[in-house]
């Protein structure tokens, strides 16, 4: 039976790669999650950060036109408070929003720290180091 295997190694059946090129392959496997998962924070930061400023607007031009008075809203007319009421909306499902966000980010920071664990010889833009 061992014959068998020698004959098949002399006959170029079977060959493992080198140690060298089976890291660079790990490596390039690793470095497409890590970059991937710093794509979406990237992502997902950058939404957050236009999204809040938005809100800031929109919260900004709902406090001009809610006007100061105690009894505002007792003389608004409809129109006013049909606009209050869109701003209100919005607000809040843009804070909805900047939640979502806030969590997603924490995730994929998570996921990028549990990369770092599981291989911590990566190194992005390092060469492969074979084992």
């Amino acid at each position: 039976m061992f014959q068998l295997f020698l004959r098949a190694r002399a006959d170029n059946f079977f060959r493992t790669r080198s140690g060298r090129r089976d890291s660079e392959t790990d490596h390039a496997r690793v470095a497409l999650i890590a970059r991937s998962i710093e794509s979406a924070i990237s992502a997902a930061e950058v939404e957050w950060t236009g999204l809040n400023a938005r809100i800031n607007d929109v919260l900004a031009r709902a406090a001009v036109t809610s006007g100061n008075g105690d009894d505002e809203y007792l003389t608004r007319d409809s129109l006013e408070t049909h606009h209050q009421n869109l701003f209100d909306a919005e607000i809040l499902n843009g804070q909805q929003r900047l939640a979502a966000l806030s969590e997603s980010i924490k995730h994929f920071k998570f996921l990028r720290a549990v990369l770092s664990t599981r291989f911590p010889d990566f190194k992005e833009g390092a060469p492969a180091q074979p084992h």
